[in-house]
């Protein structure tokens, strides 16, 4: 097959996209949460609790699903993270609650609280019921710009607080990565969109789409019309490879390409090559590459230029990979991407090895990959622009995120920010618990408390 003609939709069977993007991880039936309840504790003090960033009451809400109160099990959840459910799904539980779990100390098998909580929250969802309600008008209005998990966290705690919130998201959609990011068999069937739908549900957040920061309004002008802004900007930049043959044809970005397949509603329309190469070793990584071999991709590898320990996707997400058909390949980085017709048709890398502070380093040693496809999944960026032009303030920032306090706090009087684009974890709970500290900070700051 000429290169040209290497990258194609239609690589499977009509009836397979949909198997091989359904739910990758079925939900518990009600016999299962109560035999899974029944492991729980409830330990004092839990570690559960301490290892979870939203800072969920586990042991009370996996008591109530035991006692059958699924409603108020749901309700233990969303007062902490009013993306419980996304959460449920995404969140890494294996090295955070789970792994805390005493079970898996004792026993090596933790309860499993990603799932019950799912159980939780999809029951109260399904019966459509809206446990909040908002507290009576304060008169002030916030900003939230951008409308991933920081600033639906963010918009909906303050809407539950009495302000009036406007939200400001350049996309069409909201949810951020949720809708356009994360791998498609995660979050099937529309969730991010249901999810959304249930949090604006609370009222008095109004929701300006297709509206970009730097583009249609700037910070300057919220600054002066609103009584407090939110920045949940996300991380809209990617890092480049930096290396020869990057422009040819069949190089792409890698959360790109995601969104697209998010957004295609026929997925047997969407080309995907037969010998891909992942660059990068994060969850992203993992993301398409996965995606890749299922949309009928014949060989798939992911290459890190360090060992598993240092990827940032999980072990839990490396085995998935692996499962899946994805080769890992570690300890080696891209040096030229060559082409062949002005269309990739394979990846040089070099070996690594770390020197003596640690950082890894070339060996001198390469080797090639056959490649019609090779996709970037190095890491994102905040893009500075938006909040730089025409600012009379400078927004500080460290480390290539704007720079908060443990408020959330920006440099700038009335500006606080969460999510990937300031320092942290970059995770839905972790955006969420940002969206949630602000407004508390926020509130506070506008009542003079």
């Amino acid at each position: 097959m000429k290169a040209s003609a290497a990258i194609a939709p239609g690589r499977l069977d009509p009836s397979e996209y949909n198997e091989n993007f359904d739910e990758v991880r079925p939900p518990l039936d009600r016999h299962q949460a109560l035999v899974d309840s029944s492991r729980c504790l409830f330990c004092y003090d839990a570690p559960c609790i301490e290892a979870c960033p939203t800072g969920i009451n586990i042991p009370s809400f996996i008591r109530k699903i035991g006692t059958g109160n699924l409603k108020g099990a749901a309700v233990d959840i969303l007062s902490e993270n009013i993306m419980g459910g996304m959460c449920a799904r995404v969140c890494p539980t294996e090295v955070l609650c789970e792994e805390a779990c005493v079970r898996t100390a004792a026993e090596g098998k933790p309860v499993r609280i990603g799932l019950l909580q799912r159980h939780a929250t999809d029951w109260l969802l399904g019966h459509a019921i809206q446990p909040f309600e908002r507290a009576p008008a304060t008169g002030k209005r916030i900003a939230v710009v951008g409308g991933g998990p920081a600033g639906l966290s963010c918009a909906h705690r303050l809407a539950l607080l009495g302000h009036a919130v406007t939200v400001f998201e350049a996309r069409a959609k909201l949810s951020g990565l949720n809708e356009y990011g994360i791998a498609a068999y995660k979050t099937p069937h529309q969730f991010a969109q249901r999810e959304v739908d249930f949090i604006l549900g609370i009222g008095g957040i109004e929701v300006r789409n297709g509206q970009a920061l730097g583009r249609d309004v700037t910070l300057d002008a919220l600054r002066r019309d609103y009584n407090a802004v939110f920045l949940g900007l996300g991380l809209a930049g990617t890092k480049a490879l930096a290396v020869d043959g990057e422009e040819l044809a069949g190089v792409e970005d890698a959360v790109a390409y995601i969104e697209r397949l998010r957004q295609t509603a026929d997925l047997s329309k969407l080309p995907v090559g037969r010998q891909v190469v992942v660059i990068g070793g994060g969850n992203t990584a993992v993301d398409v590459a996965v995606q890749a071999k299922r949309l009928g991709a014949e060989d798939v590898t992911m290459v890190y230029r360090r060992g598993p320990d240092a990827m940032s996707a999980t072990p839990h997400e490396q085995e998935f990979a692996q499962v899946n058909g994805v080769r890992i390949k570690y300890w080696a980085r891209p040096v030229r991407l060559v082409g062949s017709d002005r269309r990739v048709v394979a990846a040089e890398f070099e070996y690594t090895k770390l020197d003596a502070g640690g950082h890894p380093i070339g060996t001198g040693e390469t080797f090639s990959l056959s490649a019609d496809q090779v996709f970037r999944a190095i890491g994102q960026v905040l893009v500075l622009d938006p909040f730089r032009g025409g600012t009379q303030q400078v927004l500080e920032t460290q480390n290539g995120k704007i720079a908060v306090d443990a408020e959330r706090a920006t440099s700038l009087s009335g500006v606080w920010a969460g999510g990937d684009c300031v320092a942290g974890a970059d995770l839905t709970v972790q955006a969420v618990q940002d969206g949630k500290v602000a407004a508390h900070a926020i509130d506070r700051h506008l009542r003079g408390a």
